[in-house]
């Protein structure tokens, strides 16, 4: 069942002359906010942990593997209740998009999705003799999860209910699809090995997070495909998420063929930076977006 989608028009948000302007700021300082919400819980989780054990560390690196993933929960929980309370105090509305009745199933749903959209892309990519997948040993689990969690938080947060949803306030919702895409691959190109063409291919996916919002009016089967995705690419499949390593211990090892070209076998980028990632996730997306078309998820409502 799909809840309403609500951009916001009360509180803050309220129809003016200068709405678009608030907007924006209101964008700025929500994004502000809730990463700073997610680091002050993390932190707090950290100093708790350290004092409940007696085992300080300088710094989180030295943490043990259990308290960065306590502290990446407690982040995500701390960046979660910080949009939906100040959501309700500065918009003056309830908050569907983080509605908990539906989260168990909306969860499953993404991870599902995220990871078998990962298995095709690297499927199409060994049976082109691109790369070569090997057996390994398991060694870790929790660190791999932590940054799943972490990753699938924070960057759906973001990029959904914050930056999507506030630029569709201002300019519409496809220009917002475009600019929030557009940004996604941007904000890529720091990663070691990132290429435009590297861009491109994580662009091209943007559709699929923003059309699961879309469809269900809540992040959740967001969050659930975009984690879902980078721990089938990294731990389950051993390939480096977006130029890093920080998935890695699962049963298998991905790597590129020698000799082939990176837009075929990802290069040191990864799977996502591949012809078979740019063609799978362009269709996953087109599949997404038409069917929130078709159902007729481009319109936002008022809020109550």
């Amino acid at each position: 069942m799909a809840d309403r989608i609500i951009l916001g028009d009360a509180g803050w948000l309220r129809p003016t002359k200068w709405r678009w302007v608030k907007a924006l700021l209101w964008l700025v300082a929500l994004a502000v906010l809730t990463i700073l919400a997610f680091n002050l819980a993390a932190d707090a989780m950290f100093r708790l942990t350290a004092l409940l054990t007696g085992e300080p560390f300088t710094t989180r690196a030295e943490a043990p593997t259990w308290t960065r993933f306590a502290a990446v929960v407690a982040g995500s929980a701390g960046m979660l209740g910080s949009y939906a309370l100040a959501v309700r105090y500065v918009e003056q509305r309830s908050v569907p998009e983080l509605g908990l009745r539906h989260i168990a199933p909306d969860l499953v749903g993404g991870l599902t999705i995220g990871t078998i959209l990962i298995a095709v892309i690297i499927a199409v990519q060994w049976a082109g003799s691109w790369v070569t997948i090997s057996a390994a040993q398991t060694t870790i689990l929790a660190e791999p999860l932590k940054q799943a969690i972490q990753s699938g938080v924070i960057e759906e947060v973001l990029m959904r209910i914050i930056i999507f949803r506030l630029l569709w306030r201002v300019t519409g919702v496809i220009p917002a699809l475009l600019m929030t895409a557009l940004l996604f691959g941007g904000l890529h190109l720091s990663n070691p090995d990132a290429t435009i063409f590297s861009a491109v291919c994580l662009i091209a996916g943007e559709g699929v997070g923003a059309g699961l919002y879309l469809l269900t009016g809540r992040v959740w089967m967001s969050i659930g495909m975009h984690a879902g995705w980078n721990f089938a690419l990294g731990w389950i499949f051993g390939s480096a998420v977006s130029g890093l390593n920080d998935f890695a211990g699962g049963p298998l090892i991905t790597r590129p063929v020698e000799g082939v070209p990176t837009f075929l076998s990802g290069g040191g980028f990864g799977a996502e930076s591949s012809l078979a990632a740019l063609f799978v996730s362009l269709l996953a997306s087109m599949l997404c977006l038409g069917l929130a078309w078709r159902r007729k998820r481009f319109v936002a409502e008022l809020a109550e």
